[in-house]
């Protein structure tokens, strides 16, 4: 009896935590729309993808708030697909790191939200991205300076499927195993398409998981938008203290607004008043 009542406790706790999760992915995407508007070109498509992954590393796994964002021992989170940084800004603005407010001024002349990550002008930010290829190279050394301050926060680095055509990043990989870090966890935003096109279409990349693999990581695969798929994931990669680990994600470009889905012609884009307002509708803001 005792025992059915705890695993009965237990599902009532992850299934309000999943919950709370939703209902922070609903306000991230409202944020997004919100602060691109319309009649400016913005990454629609990517940042929308990665909603639910960036949501559950967050505001599920790791240890970073407005308090301990100085902190040595903080988790990191790298956007390494520097141009999704918005979704990150609407992320950062839930913590109260930037001022709801201030969303709406991005990619303005002066504002500290610019299209790519710049970590002199945003709190809350850890790596300069958007020269793609460079994100898992700056989490190396993040982990090795750390490791000599005797440090291992968890660091978390979002990797875009096209962005993993870069070869850097498979040096960094090489790198990540030879020294054994494994407090680095790779996710891949899959969504199938990069600014010309369809992934497979400019330059294949599957077997993604066995290509991880052969370089000395832990490898998964989720639904990309699936909360509890991407929490159960996120548990298990903890577990792990040999390697480090790569969960590919399976996502839709531009998740969330029907028009906006598996096309690459949302990418960067200037979206017009009506379909802006198209947009928050099908949203539900």
């Amino acid at each position: 009896m005792y025992f059915a009542l705890l695993k009965m406790v237990k599902y009532m706790l992850n299934n309000w935590k999943i919950q709370e999760l939703e209902k922070r992915v609903q306000e991230i995407r409202c944020g997004i729309i919100s602060m691109f508007s319309y009649g400016k070109a913005h990454h629609f498509g990517g940042s929308l993808s990665c909603v639910e992954l960036v949501t559950c590393v967050y505001f599920y796994k790791m240890n970073f708030s407005k308090e301990n964002m100085h902190d040595p021992n903080r988790d990191r989170f790298i956007m390494s697909k520097g141009h999704s940084v918005p979704t990150q800004y609407a992320v950062l603005s839930l913590l109260g790191i930037i001022p709801q407010k201030e969303l709406a001024t991005i990619k303005q002349i002066g504002t500290r939200l610019q299209g790519h990550p710049d970590i002199l002008k945003t709190p809350g930010l850890e790596a300069p991205t958007g020269s793609l290829g460079q994100g898992l190279s700056f989490a190396n050394g993040i982990a090795l300076s750390c490791r000599k301050d005797g440090n291992a926060p968890r660091i978390f680095v979002l990797l875009g499927d096209g962005e993993v055509q870069e070869g850097q990043v498979w040096e960094a990989a090489m790198t990540t195993s030879h020294y054994s870090l494994s407090n680095i966890c790779v996710i891949v935003d899959r969504n199938k398409f990069q600014s010309q096109g369809s992934v497979s279409g400019m330059m294949e990349v599957e077997p993604l998981e066995d290509k991880f693999t052969a370089f000395g990581w832990k490898s998964f695969r989720v639904d990309g938008h699936d909360i509890s798929d991407i929490c159960k994931t996120l548990d298990l990669v903890d577990r792990e203290e040999n390697k480090p680990c790569a969960v590919i994600a399976d996502t839709v470009k531009g998740k969330g607004i029907s028009f906006l889905e598996n096309t690459y012609k949302y990418h960067n884009y200037k979206l017009s008043e009506d379909e802006y307002l198209r947009a928050v509708k099908e949203l539900g803001c």
